[in-house]
């Protein structure tokens, strides 16, 4: 069955996207089995499957594509291609208001005085963020994800910082004390 999705990518990052030579298309066509066709001029990437090819390799390329247009480098877009990293992202715009000024300063919030609250965000949740344009995409395992994500929007909301980092430590304790049960619960055996 033949599969073809459209992916817009912002002109400035079309080049990311292909990489020297081709080199980072090339990359996603050979490791997901697809053909990129992108139109420098226009930013649109036609994703298409080539040969007898799983669905869930198409829709990985479809990934990696949009995570590489949300500002994310190449080399982590590519944690993509493990099927336990999955893509969020979050249009802030519904935060911002309708002004520019409004977008900067809820961007602000989330990155913080030289990327400080991004970074704490990062380490605590352990999901990796790229804030671009008028979406913060969030990329990691699906709890780590899900826990980030919750972090932004309550940024984005206005919500104080503290509090924010301290429920991504409450949650950091407790999946932490899960794991060391869990692995207690199979010594017992």
């Amino acid at each position: 069955m033949s599969f073809e999705q459209l992916v817009r990518v912002s002109l400035d990052r079309v080049g990311v996207l292909v990489g020297k030579r081709g080199s980072i298309k090339g990359l996603i066509e050979e490791k997901c089995g697809v053909k990129l066709n992108v139109d420098g001029s226009s930013g649109e990437v036609y994703v298409k499957s080539v040969g007898d090819v799983k669905e869930s390799d198409v829709f990985k390329a479809v990934t990696i594509v949009s995570a590489i247009a949300r500002g994310f480098s190449p080399q982590r877009a590519f944690r993509l291609l493990d099927d336990n990293v999955i893509l969020d992202v979050v249009d802030i715009r519904a935060y911002a208001g309708k002004s520019d000024k409004g977008l900067a300063r809820v961007k602000g919030r989330i990155i913080g005085l030289n990327g400080k609250a991004r970074r704490i965000v990062e380490q605590l949740s352990g999901a990796e963020i790229s804030v671009y344009g008028h979406a913060v995409a969030v990329l990691g395992r699906l709890e780590e994800v899900k826990l980030a994500s919750d972090a932004v929007v309550k940024l984005a909301s206005g919500s104080s910082h503290g509090p924010v980092y301290r429920m991504l430590e409450k949650a950091r304790r407790k999946a932490k004390a899960e794991r060391l049960k869990l692995w207690e619960d199979t010594t017992l055996v």
